[in-house]
């Protein structure tokens, strides 16, 4: 049974609400004394840029997403209804409102509220896309279209653009879609978003036949995807994300978003979305998560949260660290200063800034350099979006709220919009178009707001061959932003753009030109400029030839590859997609080896790969072989087995041999008489028992035994006899208990042993060998009492109070019964065991402390290491079974901290939600799921760090115990809770 600890889940919220029946809601007492702070509580450290306030409440509360139109009017999404009925909030009825704010006079403050749509149907919303007449909302699981088929701002038509198959009231769900330069929706969803369907809810398939789910053929967790504007032509353009909360382009079709890491890691990252990648949140072959083994793992948690290491991974952009990525967006307007033009802009709603990434080209990547733009005092910024205008300055919606993240909700009565521009220049100067005249139209495009250019491309295709000799003159003029805008339209009206401009000086705008180029195979065009001397320019050629079939063009492309350029290794993987077999024999013909070689064939996919990594090995120290055991992990399952059942019979060294164990598919091997007679000699050589262990367990080894029972009975490491309590059940049953308890004479301290190490194992056949044992009083006490210590277990205390409750535990054991019922994590029977036994003491929850006063954070970091750090990290001490807290001070105020503490129920972290998992053979578990693979579950169980492993034909379900946390209530002195709250608001770390 489960060994007690003593947790401390902060479980974070993302709050939501607004103004009805705020003044019954008191949760947050200090939001309502709070003064009011707007600019005051923001600094903006370019001294060549300024803020102001356009709107705040009561014209607006909790903006979660913003677009701005062609009038410069602000839409926005309100969301009131989030989550209230885990948080215990009022709902409004009549649902949730999409807004428009104007300024009317100029001033740079809005003066006019209306409300376009009210309804429960698009309660928090996440996504508002401003289109002409059409208005597209994301409210998971639903994408709305509303037409406004009058003008009056009110919509005459709602219908269902497509649906999520998950996401509801989740912001991992669907997000804003972007109107992208090639006349395109864009927009992504996060892993609970799960895939598309139709309407009617027909599963969708992007345009080469595949399910828009998580098949893992190749789509799994959150998705980047592009399609018409009529929802047809569906394209995943990129996928295994987590929380990517939203997507931006640039002019040249270039794609950026970032992407939420799970809580405590401090690895939120950017993205460039090279088309057709993996982004690696889980395992490409298996699913599992980052914390499970795999050879070669990464050295940084940054690295490993999203495979890294792995072939197959597009490379971050970057890892921002510690924090809660929303709106983004590219700035490409001519009002702020030139340095911000092409930066992506991007909030942070923990760590309450804005930030201005700009984009610089490294070979055929990119890395950034960072800018402030607005980074705040006032703790309660919570920046949910951001925007450019179409006069060219910046708007940031401002949720404003105690806290951020997850599932908790803090003020209802707040929310504001502000507006950046450069210092002196507050006026709002709204650019007047008019979308019939062609003349007007090509000025719209060269816009810096999307809602304007998209009217400008509609109207510019209307007047088809009569636009051409304007958008002709704007290509060849000297911004090549807006030159590519125009060959977007161009190369519609004649291919020969593409041919005319492919010789351009900017290496940006050729590569643009290949996204623009038809996707056919043999493309001469593609073939050409896989010779351009730009990597940039052949990193685009690359994934433009993904979907089809071009030896030419690819053989072009890997012969250039000269090293050290993953995020070419990558394009190259991509370019190659399907055709690996063909494409690798052309390579090989022409390159043998060398370091090029071995990267190639290291992210190869082939039919000999398999066999060509061996060879490679081989000829490789241990350390350097590691990357390309991994890459074996990657190929087909028989081809793989035959090429290390090969190795193995050449390798002497035993740690080479372990991994080679590692490495082979299961049940494929254990068909193979070969492999069974090399594995006696090979066991005997590994010397590590958690490795000895790993390898029983894997294959099944009955005929290890002897030595499981003697790592069972010897071991003094804690995961290590666990381990072999686990396995020896596994394999050997509840034998080797009964043996122990029947051995004549009685050994006493060996039987009372062997109780305490099977005991942990949380099964039924363990919990009634237990039953049998202290219920027997012809056994010594002290088994007696062992066996019913170990029936600490989410599955096992609940027979023990069976019986507690019917008296059928003798007086002498009751001490022991009641020791273990005070761990239960059964909060129904917590309660009635206190009521008939009383509690173990006077423990009764503290008034919030008054923060006026001074806590002592020398004294909170002792406690937090006291009860704390079992469970959670600050960074530098503690585990990794909870969140961890090294940024917890952005994260939450001190008044939104003492109630995580003490109310842990009211805000649970995604993917740390609670699990009952029961099993086939009626045993079950309370523990935390971290994924699913094609073969088992991997989990977290309570005080252990390192992850578990069931397989799936065990387990018959599995359920998410909504609104119950791990963690127990946290009752502190007052003056502990204060100190504690001190040094937990001092943790503020970055990346």
């Amino acid at each position: 049974m489960l060994r007690n600890t003593l947790l401390f889940f902060v479980l974070l919220g993302f709050g939501s609400c607004k103004k009805k029946s705020a003044e019954n809601f008191d949760r947050f007492p200090e939001g309502k004394k709070k003064e009011y702070i707007t600019v005051e509580g923001l600094t903006v450290p370019d001294s060549d840029l300024d803020v102001s306030l356009f709107a705040s409440e009561p014209m607006l509360y909790n903006p979660t997403n913003m677009d701005i139109d062609h009038k410069g009017r602000v839409w926005l999404c309100e969301a009131y209804n989030y989550r209230n009925d885990v948080n215990h909030v009022p709902y409004e009825k009549k649902g949730d409102k999409i807004l428009i704010l104007e300024d009317t006079d100029g001033d740079g403050k809005a003066d006019k509220s209306k409300v376009f749509y009210q309804g429960e149907d698009v309660n928090a919303a996440l996504g508002i896309c401003v289109l002409g007449n059409k208005v597209i909302v994301s409210a998971s699981p639903n994408v709305f279209v509303f037409t406004d088929e009058d003008g009056d701002d009110v919509p005459d038509k709602k219908e269902i653009l497509f649906k999520t198959k998950g996401g509801l009231q989740s912001d991992h769900g669907v997000h804003a879609m972007i109107f992208g330069p090639d006349g395109k929706l864009y927009f992504n969803f996060g892993n609970h978003g799960i895939g598309l369907t139709d309407a009617k809810g027909q599963t969708l398939k992007d345009i080469y036949g595949r399910e828009i789910d998580q098949t893992r053929q190749p789509f799994q967790d959150g998705m980047a995807i592009r399609c018409d504007l009529e929802a047809k032509n569906f394209e995943v353009v990129g996928w295994n994300f987590r929380n990517n909360y939203e997507l931006c382009l640039d002019s040249f079709g270039r794609i950026w978003q970032s992407d939420n890491d799970d809580d405590g890691v401090r690895s939120n990252r950017l993205n460039y979305v090279m088309p057709y990648g993996n982004y690696g949140y889980k395992d490409e072959m298996t699913g599992a998560d980052w914390r499970a083994y795999r050879t070669n793992k990464e050295d940084s948690v940054w690295k490993q949260h999203w495979h890294q290491n792995d072939p197959g991974v597009v490379p971050n952009l970057k890892v921002i660290g510690a924090g809660s990525p929303t709106g983004i967006f590219v700035y490409e307007g001519e009002l702020l200063p030139e340095r911000y033009r092409g930066s992506v802009f991007l909030g942070d709603a923990v760590n309450n800034d804005i930030s201005a990434y700009q984009i610089n080209k490294e070979k055929a990547g990119y890395t950034v350099d960072r800018k402030y733009i607005i980074h705040a005092t006032d703790q309660w910024f919570r920046p949910s979006d951001v925007a450019a205008g179409p006069d060219g300055s910046v708007f940031v919606a401002d949720w404003y709220d105690v806290g951020v993240g997850g599932h908790f909700v803090g003020d209802l009565e707040k929310g504001r919009i502000y507006r950046v521009f450069p210092k002196g220049n507050s006026k709002y100067q709204v650019p007047k178009y008019d979308f019939s005249d062609l003349n007007s139209s090509l000025e719209a495009l060269k816009n810096p707001s999307n809602s304007v250019r998209y009217l400008a491309y509609q109207s510019l295709r209307k007047f088809g061959k009569v636009a051409e000799a304007g958008l002709y003159a704007i290509a060849k003029g000297d911004d090549v932003r807006y030159a590519a805008r125009a060959l977007w339209l161009l190369k519609e009206l004649d291919a020969k753009y593409l041919e005319e401009f492919s010789a351009h000086p900017d290496e940006d705008l050729r590569a643009a030109l290949v996204r623009m180029s038809p996707q056919v195979d043999h493309s001469e065009f593609l073939i050409k400029m896989s010779k351009d001397p730009s990597y940039q320019v052949k990193q685009a050629v690359a994934t433009r030839i993904s979907p089809t079939y071009n030896p030419v063009a690819w053989l072009n492309l890997a012969l250039a590859y000269q090293g050290n350029d993953r995020w070419y290794l990558e394009a190259l993987g991509i370019g190659a997609g399907a055709n690996w077999d063909k494409y690798l024999e052309a390579y090989l013909k022409l390159k043998k080896n060398g370091p090029e070689w071995n990267d190639i064939l290291w992210r190869s996919r082939g039919k000999r790969s398999a066999d060509l990594l061996v060879d490679l090995i081989a000829g490789t120290s241990h350390e350097n072989s590691l990357r390309y055991f991994r890459a074996l992990d990657f190929q087909d399952k028989a081809l793989r087995n035959n090429a290390l059942l090969r190795l193995l019979k050449m390798s002497q060294s035993e740690e080479r041999k372990l991994l080679i164990f590692k490495h082979f598919d299961t049940e494929d091997i254990l068909k193979n008489p070969e492999f069974h007679s090399l594995i006696p000699n090979v066991l005997k050589g590994i010397k590590s028992d958690k490795d000895f262990l790993d390898i029983v367990s894997k294959y099944g080894l009955i005929e290890q035994k002897d030595r499981v029972l003697s790592i069972l009975d010897r071991s003094e490491e804690p995961s290590v006899y666990r381990q072999a309590a686990e396995v020896a059940n596994q394999l050997f049953g509840i034998g080797v208990l009964k043996d122990a308890l029947s051995q004549k004479p009685l050994r006493l301290d060996f039987a009372k042993r062997r109780i305490e190490r099977i005991g942990l194992v949380d099964h039924e056949v363990v919990t009634r060998q237990l039953i049998q044992v202290f219920t027997n009083k012809k056994y010594p006490f002290e088994l007696r009492e062992a066996a019913v210590l170990a029936m600490e277990g989410y599955m096992s205390d609940v027979r023990l109070w069976e019986l507690m409750k019917v008296n059928k535990i003798s007086k002498d054991l009751l001490p022991a019964a009641k020791e273990v019922m005070r761990k239960t994590f059964h909060n129904d029977i917590k309660v009635e065991f206190e009521h008939m036994f009383g509690k173990a003491e006077n423990i009764q929850v503290h008034p919030m402390p008054d923060f006026s006063q001074k806590g002592d954070a020398m004294l909170g970091l002792s406690s937090f290491a006291k009860n704390c750090s079992v469970c959670h990290s600050n960074g530098s001490i503690g585990g990794n079974f909870g969140p961890g807290l090294g940024s917890i001070g952005n994260k939450l105020t001190k008044e939104a901290l003492y109630n995580a503490i003490v109310y842990p129920n009211q805000g649970i972290s995604l993917g740390y939600e609670t699990s009952i998992i029961t099993f086939k053979d009626g045993s079950s578990m309370q523990a935390i799921v971290t994924s699913k693979t094609a073969n088992s579950y991997l989990v977290k169980l309570l005080g252990e760090t390192e992850l578990r492993e069931y397989p799936l034909d065990a387990v018959k379900s599995v359920e998410v115990v909504e609104k119950v946390s791990l963690m127990p209530s946290f009752p502190l002195e007052e003056k502990e809770m204060l100190d504690l709250i001190t040094y937990l608001s001092t943790l503020k770390q970055g990346s």
